[in-house]
């Protein structure tokens, strides 16, 4: 089966809502429904952006580590889960829950099949 990550985006300067408890509650309920569903392979949340490292090749082979997200954007990926689905619909329907229980947007993306050898 396909497996799709659903991705939690925060805003820039994220600050946890005032219901944060029952958010986490929330959250909580909704992985265990995950798992006992058999659809959540991995599930984590992500410190803020500002604490990211970025690593890049140079032209000349050098590679430089700076600190903060490689990407500049208004939100950024805050946690996800990794899920098994038979189809995007049903991973969409999860994706619905994950965005009430985590109070902000998520985005739900299948993964690449790679072709075997």
């Amino acid at each position: 089966m396909p497996q799709y990550l659903v991705t939690i985006q925060h805003p820039e300067n994220y600050q946890l809502p005032s219901d944060a408890e029952a958010m986490m509650r929330d959250i909580s309920a909704l992985n265990r429904e995950m798992i006992a569903a058999g659809v959540r392979d991995f599930a984590g949340g992500m410190q803020p952006a500002g604490k990211a490292k970025s690593i890049r090749k140079q032209a000349g082979g050098e590679v430089i580590v700076s600190d903060g997200p490689y990407l500049e954007a208004k939100e950024h990926v805050g946690g996800l889960w990794l899920l098994t689905c038979a189809d995007m619909e049903e991973a969409v329907q999860w994706g619905r829950k994950a965005t009430v229980a985590c109070r902000v947007p998520v985005e739900v993306r299948e993964f690449q099949v790679m072709p075997e050898k």
